[in-house]
């Protein structure tokens, strides 16, 4: 499912290419609208069906970018291969990888007692499959001798330990070492690479425990006293891939309202 056909010569510079996974909803949604509003070409993957996400790809071409969307599991090595390859079909090349997609444990278990699976399912898709997917693009945007940035989301449970939610605290907290490694690896190219750590944000995965949080932030959980959005997010990335941010790389950036701030 696509826009507007828009690409360009690759060697142009005329039109930026993106690939934002977990793109069509929540973070991932915001982070798309920010670039698109920017004038970016938008690479979404996801794993709905293309039928199901028509509204998103309208939505973001009529901010006058093209979009396509591809339907792809991360976690899985051939739908990686065939997103990066679609990709590069569809606009040319491919100048932004945002890793964004991510799974939250099925059901919340304390460490003592919780099973391997969950575990194995979080690592597939939160850490192995945004490592490997970002090996395939930084090998592409080195052979074509151009890349503006990969950003990695994380997330706050990178540092801040949750005993019921261990596997993807720890997920996190390998992904976060996976931006510090390619940060490293790709400095002496100048293609930057960042970490953006969101907090408390409002999106369907956290609406189960909206409730919660909602308490919780009012009793002073978020210093700055509300839920971050999914918008918070996106125009922070956009900045960073806008080049705001110049001799930054392997930077992290909290997005979390202060949450991360160690207090008394």
């Amino acid at each position: 499912m696509t826009g507007p056909d828009r690409r360009s010569d690759p060697g142009s510079g005329t039109h930026r290419t993106a690939i934002v996974t977990g793109g069509t909803r929540g973070i991932g949604l915001g982070i798309a609208r920010a670039l698109a509003a920017e004038g970016w070409q938008i690479v979404l993957s996801g794993v709905r069906p293309a039928a199901d996400v028509t509204g998103v790809i309208e939505e973001l071409t009529g901010l006058g970018t093209a979009a396509h969307y591809c339907a792809s599991d991360i976690a899985d090595a051939a739908d990686r291969a065939r997103l990066v390859a679609e990709s590069i079909e569809r606009f040319g090349g491919i100048d932004a990888l945002v890793n964004n997609a991510g799974r939250a444990p099925a059901v919340r278990a304390d460490i003592l007692d919780a099973g391997e699976e969950s575990f194995e399912t979080l690592m597939r898709t939160n850490l192995q499959g945004p490592y490997f997917l970002t090996q395939q693009v930084a090998r592409h945007m080195l052979e074509r001798g151009r890349g503006t940035g990969i950003v990695f989301v994380t997330s706050v449970s990178a540092e801040l330990a949750s005993i019921n939610r261990g596997d993807y605290c720890v997920s996190k907290a390998g992904l976060a070492m996976a931006a510090r490694l390619f940060a490293l690896r790709l400095a002496p190219q100048a293609i930057p690479v960042f970490e953006v750590r969101p907090g408390v944000i409002a999106t369907d995965m956290t609406a189960r425990v909206k409730d919660v949080y909602d308490q919780r932030i009012a009793d002073g959980l978020v210093p700055e006293g509300r839920w971050g959005t999914p918008a918070d997010v996106g125009r922070v990335v956009a900045a960073l891939l806008r080049g705001d941010a110049p001799y930054a790389t392997g930077s992290v950036i909290h997005v979390d309202g202060g949450l991360a701030l160690g207090r008394l």
